[in-house]
């Protein structure tokens, strides 16, 4: 690990990978708290194992109470009894499942002691833990419950996207078993450590392993946890299945996003907000609320930003730019600027009455009020050249590669046209912020997404 390190920042300055090298040697060896209290133990994970296929694609938060592989003829006393034990077991994994909901909502504050075993194993990418003592006091320092906690980090979280499996079944000589339970999640945390206080940021999965315990009242206990990043665990071309990676490549990803970064573009104005589901290899995935805001055509992008800029004074629109170019000569190009979003709770966002009575009439009759149905689940992939044709549609056709490898399906006619985005002000200085966005298949329909 120390060797992956030194490599990585060799060419950096000391002022600058001291701090952080300092911040890993604190972290590597206890790192299984950065993805909270959700997963299971794996001993392998080569493709095809079922311990590592993406189980969030399986419906239902709650499982059926349990399915039986054979019964024997005559319904024996045995048999009942079996089934009986089956039923109580599902109920209790029902129960479980909710139990880390809560953990998850309170940052597992408290931890709930009584469902893990106390010799239960952690494993993540970057390190491993047993019992659940060094886990809770691990947990206890990411959100700065501990004095260590305190002078490490700050606004640590973690968001959980869905809670799946747990199937309990009875096989033919009578033995319950427990199928694992997958978590899905998204963790933040700041290195406040660092004087230019970096965020990082990881998505992924964790799995239970997941026993009867008949000498407690929960009636089951979580015996293992491994858990997954989206970054570096998934298994190209396996249809999103994860595999254990060297801890050098965890390391260097966790490393990525403590460099300071560079002078950067101003940006144009606030940006539309959303919740980050997967950060991957090369792209993120992302869920967009439903959105208002106001179109027009264009034929270059500064005339658009100009024009919008004339018809949103007085107004506060968001950022990005969002253009659509279809693939297609005659066609006209869309530009188009956020004005307003759905707050949680809402259906839809609401049209500024000020947008909506200029739009259409007089000097803004090339304007139009367009509403975004949502909420969305769009993949990002970023670029930072000039949002010129061939860098934009070339960011385009990677982002469709990657997802293509990581099994993910775009929408159906998402290939008509490019989306792209623009955060920063058309003449600014700095690094550019620019993306191209396409939106995924909804879950549950054939080949959708495993976000709900």
């Amino acid at each position: 690990q120390q060797f992956a390190i030194a490599f990585l920042f060799r060419n950096m300055p000391a002022l600058v990978t001291g701090p952080i090298y300092l911040l890993v040697l604190l972290v590597a060896t206890p790192f299984a708290f950065l993805t909270g209290k959700a997963s299971a133990f794996v001993t392998t994970c080569s493709i095809g194992s079922t311990s590592c296929v993406n189980t969030s694609r399986r419906s239902s938060a709650a499982p059926a109470l349990f399915s039986r592989s054979s019964d024997s003829a005559g319904g024996s006393s045995t048999a009942t009894s079996a089934a009986a034990a089956a039923e109580l077991t599902a109920a209790s994994v029902i129960k479980l499942k909710k139990v880390l909901e809560r953990e998850y909502i309170t940052f597992f504050d408290p931890m709930e002691d009584s469902w893990y075993s106390p010799s239960v194993s952690f494993v993540d990418p970057m390190t491993e833990l047993s019992g659940v003592d060094s886990y809770r006091n691990n947990v206890d320092m990411l959100a700065g419950r501990t004095l260590m906690g305190k002078i490490l980090f700050e606004d640590a979280g973690i968001n959980l996207h869905s809670v799946t499996g747990g199937e309990v079944s009875e096989t033919a000589e009578g033995k319950v078993e427990i199928a694992d339970i997958t978590t899905r999640w998204t963790l933040k945390v700041t290195a406040s450590v660092l004087p230019w206080k970096p965020t990082a940021r990881f998505t992924g999965i964790s799995v239970y392993k997941v026993v009867q315990d008949a000498s407690s009242t929960n009636g089951v206990q979580i015996v293992g946890q491994t858990d997954y990043w989206d970054s570096v665990n998934l298994q190209p071309n396996s249809g999103g299945q994860f595999h254990t990676v060297e801890k050098s490549l965890a390391i260097e990803d966790f490393l990525s996003q403590l460099k300071p970064g560079g002078p950067k573009a101003q940006a144009a104005a606030p940006e539309l907000p959303y919740e980050l589901l997967r950060r991957g290899d090369g792209y993120e995935v992302r869920r967009y609320p439903p959105y208002v805001g106001v179109q027009l055509p264009y034929k270059r992008r500064d005339e658009g930003f100009g024009s919008l800029g004339a018809f949103t004074r007085g107004m506060d629109p968001l950022g990005p730019a969002i253009m659509f170019v279809e693939n297609s000569d005659v066609s006209d190009k869309y530009m188009m600027w956020p004005l307003s979003y759905a707050m949680p709770g809402q259906a839809e966002a609401v049209t500024p009455q000020d947008a909506a009575a200029k739009a259409g009439d007089g000097q803004w009759r090339t304007m139009k009020i367009v509403s975004v149905p949502g909420p969305a689940v769009v993949a990002v992939r970023p670029f930072t050249d000039a949002s010129m044709e061939p860098v934009v549609r070339n960011a385009d056709r990677e982002l469709r590669g990657l997802l293509d490898r990581d099994g993910l399906v775009p929408k159906a006619g998402s290939e008509a046209a490019v989306r792209f985005a623009q955060y920063d002000a058309i003449f600014s200085m700095g690094q550019r912020r620019g993306e191209v966005w396409i939106e995924l298949e909804e879950e549950g329909s054939e080949g959708g997404h495993p976000w709900r």
